[in-house]
């Protein structure tokens, strides 16, 4: 066996993942880094499924290899309900760079549907099966929506963190940066349902929802981001058709009149 090359890549010079949000990649210094897995999390209708959408679209124009793993709604569902973006091309599915898989057709392909609790074999089963996919259709970028969903399968912390520990290091071997949708209550204190996987994970965005003279107004925070400097301002966030666009949320509660915009 060769040695190990413990050599450190200084933040500025790791590669990134360009989200195509420009005021996100702004946050990040120019995106995510290359191989990070992200937590993408907030209470119902804070947006999370649209950004993350978004985020797989500009890979795919980009002529990178996404896929959606949608766990609880069928997917062309979900399409149909998501923003229609203006940059959205349906060539993009035609030609395989946005692809798009039912976590429930897994879960029957490994005799997992009707299983009200995954046991250890079965999540390393899983996490190989989401691995073939990976590899199959050489994904750069991938979301799963929701995470904490296929978490409620595996109970115990212990498996959810076999689970969230065991993907994330299968899907940053392969240079794939991951969007996690991670669905909690807007009263939760902490930044997933259970705990663990914000703990693990390389990068959190937090969602939520705020209210200001009678209207909800929805909120972007990067909490954590390894490998990168980033801003931890909260923002504002629209939900358009030419992206997700995010404004400065000022700290006596206004909006920043001048904020950066999604790339159209």
């Amino acid at each position: 066996m060769g040695e190990k090359d413990w050599s450190i890549i200084p933040d500025k010079e790791r590669e990134r993942c360009v989200t195509g949000i420009e005021a996100l990649d702004t946050i990040l210094n120019g995106g995510i880094p290359r191989s990070n897995s992200v937590l993408v999390t907030g209470s119902c209708g804070t947006g999370k499924t649209t950004l993350s959408l978004e985020f797989l679209v500009h890979g795919a124009i980009n002529e990178e290899n996404c896929l959606f793993i949608s766990v609880t709604e069928d997917s062309m569902k979900m399409l149909n309900n998501v923003v229609p973006y203006d940059f959205f091309d349906q060539s993009l599915i035609e030609e395989g760079y946005l692809s798009f898989v039912d976590m429930p057709d897994i879960y029957e392909e490994l005799g997992l549907l009707d299983k009200s609790e995954f046991s250890f074999k079965e999540i390393d089963e899983l996490i190989e099966r989401i691995e073939e996919l990976v590899l199959e259709k050489d994904v750069k970028r991938l979301v799963i929506d929701s995470v904490t969903s296929v978490c409620f399968q595996l109970k115990t912390e212990e498996k959810i963190r076999d689970f969230m520990l065991q993907l994330m290091k299968m899907l940053s071997s392969h240079g794939c940066t991951s969007l996690l949708v991670s669905e909690i209550s807007p009263e939760e204190p902490r930044y997933s349902q259970y705990g663990v996987e914000e703990a693990i994970a390389d990068g959190i965005i937090m969602m939520g929802n705020l209210e200001r003279q009678g209207d909800l107004l929805r909120t972007l925070q990067v909490v954590k981001m390894r490998g990168t400097d980033h801003s931890r301002a909260k923002y504002v966030l629209d939900l358009t058709s030419v992206g997700v666009l995010l404004v400065p949320l000022l700290k006596g509660g206004g909006v920043d009149t001048v904020g950066g915009g999604a790339d159209g």
